[in-house]
Parts: structure tokens; sequence; C-alpha cells
């Protein structure tokens, strides 16, 4: 397994954000945690990352329990909510700042970053500042800075967050390309309709704990969830 969680919890103060949750993503998988807010994907997703410990249970990315293992030592790439793409750097150096960090030779990162422009599409673009672009543009610089080290899974935060329904559907068909790309994905949304287009498998997750999985066709079709989740915007863009 790429990802797998064994009965986690996590407590702040009092208060459990999530309670015994277990749940696995296969090597090379597109698989979605779907829930309201509040109900503790996004904690699911920063303990995965690492930038929460568990109160109890046990991470494990490829076969390696990494509870204590630091951020920087556990080969995840992160995109955030807001992409937070640095705004006075090109598409280019944007791509290769993670490069720079890890210390990679100059001619190496170069190619690197040569590869995933070519990849996402970005050619036309490179020289460009995030604000002079679209935001599935902008997805894929932050797809492709995050995948530049070559993590071992891709974690998404929230993608459809605060984008009208044209703009989701543009986002949503980035992330559909990363299934060419080989890498394991774990999308956290709670936009249901865009998110099981692309997904594999998907989790529900409310109030900290795992309430329905399956295959992302099959949960498409589950009246708790159309009740629930597919009523709520942007259906009209996917039919």
């Amino acid at each position: 397994m790429s990802i797998e969680l064994k009965n986690v919890t996590k407590q702040f103060g009092e208060v459990p954000a999530v309670h015994n949750v277990s749940f696995s993503v296969r090597e090379g998988e597109l698989m979605a945690l779907l829930g309201p807010s509040g109900g503790g994907k996004t904690t699911v997703l920063r303990m995965i990352a690492g930038l929460e410990m568990p109160t109890a249970g046990d991470v494990y990315i490829r076969g390696r329990r990494v509870n204590d293992v630091p951020v920087q030592q556990r080969n995840i790439g992160f995109v955030f909510q807001n992409y937070a793409l640095f705004k006075h750097m090109s598409v280019a150096k944007n791509i290769a700042f993670g490069l720079k960090i890890k210390g990679w030779k100059r001619a190496d990162a170069g190619s690197r970053v040569a590869e995933l422009v070519k990849l996402f599409g970005l050619e036309d673009l490179e020289s460009r500042y995030p604000h002079q672009l679209s935001g599935g543009q902008r997805q894929r610089v932050a797809i492709a800075r995050a995948l530049a080290p070559k993590p071992s899974v891709l974690l998404l935060d929230e993608p459809s967050m605060g984008l009208a329904p044209l703009m989701v559907k543009e986002v949503f068909t980035e992330i559909l390309r990363l299934k060419d790309v080989g890498v394991t994905v774990l999308i956290v949304e709670q936009n249901a309709v865009a998110t099981l287009q692309v997904a594999d498998r998907a989790y529900v997750i409310e109030t900290g704990e795992i309430i329905l999985e399956g295959l992302a066709a099959d949960l498409m079709r589950h009246p708790e969830v159309k009740r629930a989740y597919l009523g709520k915007g942007y259906k009209e863009v996917w039919e």
C-alpha cells in the first residue's frame, strides 16, 4: 500500500477531531476522502503529511511507519487549497523551488523542470508569474512543483475551494491527468460531484469517522451520498 492508516485518532484537547480511522490507498491510485467541513478530512491529510501527530494509531507510507518521521523526510508532495505559489517567482522557478531546497544539481534540476513543463503543457508559460495564469494553470504549476522532487504520494487539499463551477471543472480536468503520471494521489474534498468524476475509490468521513467507502462510480449512485453531497452545487457543469 502507498498510504495506510490503522486505528488513527486525533484529539485537540478533549475534542476528538478524528476517531479510530482506518483506510488504505493503493500504489498509483487516485483516491478521495469526502465529507463536510469540520468532518475531520483535512486533519487526516495533515497527519499523513506530518503536519499533525496522531493521538493514537499508526500512519504508514509504503509500508514504513511514519508517526515520528519529520515532514521533510516523508517524501510527500502537498498541494494546498490556495496553491501557495510564490508570487515573485516565475512558473519555472516555482517548479524548481523544492529541488533547490533539496540540493539538486543545477543541470539535474533544469532537466526535471523541463520534463514537468512539457508533461503539464506549460511550455509557453515558463516565464509568467502566478497572477498571469488561470486557475487551471496555477493548479498545474502547483502540482508540477509538488511532483518535482519525485514524492511517494501527492496530497491535494480542497482543490475546488472558493472556485466558480466552470473553474472547478478546469481544475479537476487537470487532476485527471495525474492518472497518466502514475503517482499515488489522495484528494480531500467537499465537492463530491467533481471528485467522484476523477477518483478511483472514495471514503466518506463525518464527525471524525469513516461512514462509507467504495468505488467512485458506486458511490455516485449511493442514495446517502446523493442526498448529502451530490445536490450541493456544480452538478450542472458535469452533466
